[in-house]
C-alpha cells in the first residue's frame, strides 16, 4: 500500500516540497504519495489529526505552523527542543508522534556538501534571532566553528539564544549584539536568517563584515539573488548563495527519517534551480 506523507502550510501552493519528494521517491524507488495541505491558522492540531488518523505516516510542517507542530508531537528530539520548532513529523511505534527539526541539518549539509565550505575554525555571523535563526545554532556549532556571534534588532532576542545554546560546544564563543555591535568586526560565514529577501529589504548591517574569501549564505531563495547577496557581493564576500540547497537537504533528511534511505540532492537540487529561474 502506497504510504502517505504531506506538508502542511498557511499558505502552501508556493511550496516545492511535493515536487522535491516526488523526485526523491522516485529516485529511490519509495512507494509514497505527498501532497500539500492547507491548514486553517487556528486549528493545525484539527488538520494534523485528520492526516494522521487517515492514515498519514509523516509531515514536513512551514510557516506558521512550527510552533504549532512542537505543541502537537507527543516526542520530540533533542534538536527539536532546542530549537522550540518542528519541522518534520512521523508516526512510530504504538502511532506515537514523533516531532523533529532538520533545518539546521539542512543548512550545514548545504554548506559542506554543495558550497564545499570547511566550517571547522570559522568565525559565523547569523544575522537574526527568529525561529529560522534558532534551528540553525546547534547544527552550526556541532559542525566546529570558531565563534557565532548572532545579531538581531533587538539584542535581548539574541541573549536568549545564547543562554540556551550556551555549554553546548564548550570550544565554540557563542555571542550576542544588535547592528551597531557588529561594527569593526568580520567573518568567514554571514547567513541571513531574517526574511528580509521576503519583502525586498535588507538588515541595516555595517560595511566591512567579510573577511577574505568570506562566503555569504541567504537562507531565502528567489529565481534571482536577494537583496542581501547582491550587498554581500558589493561587499566583497567570495561566495554568495541563497537558501535553496538548504530547502532540499532538509527535506532530504525528513525523507530519511521517514525511510531510512538517503537521496541523492546534487540532481534534485540543479532541476529545482532550473525550474524556479525558468518562472
Amino acid at each position: 500500500m502506497t504510504d502517505q506523507y504531506a506538508v502542511f502550510g498557511n499558505p502552501i501552493a508556493h511550496s516545492k516540497s511535493p515536487q522535491i519528494h516526488r523526485w526523491f521517491a522516485e529516485q529511490t524507488q519509495q512507494d509514497l504519495s505527498y501532497q500539500p495541505i492547507l491548514a486553517p491558522e487556528e486549528d493545525f492540531q484539527g488538520s494534523a489529526e485528520a492526516f494522521f488518523n487517515q492514515g498519514g505516516q509523516g509531515a514536513n510542517v512551514t510557516v506558521p505552523f512550527k510552533l504549532d507542530a512542537l505543541v502537537f508531537a507527543e516526542k520530540l528530539s533533542p534538536r527539536a527542543r532546542r530549537a522550540g520548532a518542528v519541522n518534520t513529523l512521523q508516526k512510530g511505534k504504538n502511532e506515537v508522534i514523533y516531532g523533529d527539526n532538520t533545518d539546521g541539518a539542512g543548512l550545514v549539509r548545504d554548506l559542506q556538501g554543495h558550497l564545499q565550505l570547511n566550517l571547522n575554525n570559522q568565525r559565523v555571523l547569523l544575522v537574526g534571532a527568529g525561529g529560522a535563526a534558532r534551528g540553525v545554532v546547534e547544527p552550526l556549532l556541532e559542525a566546529g566553528v570558531a565563534s557565532l556571534k548572532i545579531a538581531n534588532r533587538t539584542p535581548e532576542k539574541a541573549q536568549q539564544l545564547v543562554q540556551i545554546f550556551h555549554g553546548l560546544q564548550p570550544r565554540a564563543q557563542v555571542t550576542a549584539c544588535n547592528w551597531a555591535g557588529l561594527e569593526g568586526q568580520q567573518f568567514d560565514l554571514v547567513i541571513n536568517a531574517t526574511s528580509a529577501s521576503l519583502s525586498g529589504d535588507l538588515p541595516p548591517l555595517p560595511a566591512g563584515l567579510f573577511a577574505t574569501g568570506a562566503t555569504a549564505y541567504d537562507m531565502m531563495y528567489a529565481a534571482r539573488p536577494t537583496p542581501f547577496m547582491q550587498w554581500a557581493e558589493k561587499q566583497g564576500a567570495e561566495q554568495i548563495s541563497d537558501g535553496l540547497g538548504m530547502l532540499v537537504e532538509q527535506a532530504a533528511e525528513a525523507f530519511f527519517l521517514w525511510r531510512q534511505v538517503r537521496p541523492e540532492t546534487s540532481g534534485v537540487l540543479q532541476r529545482l534551480r532550473q525550474e524556479i529561474q525558468a518562472g
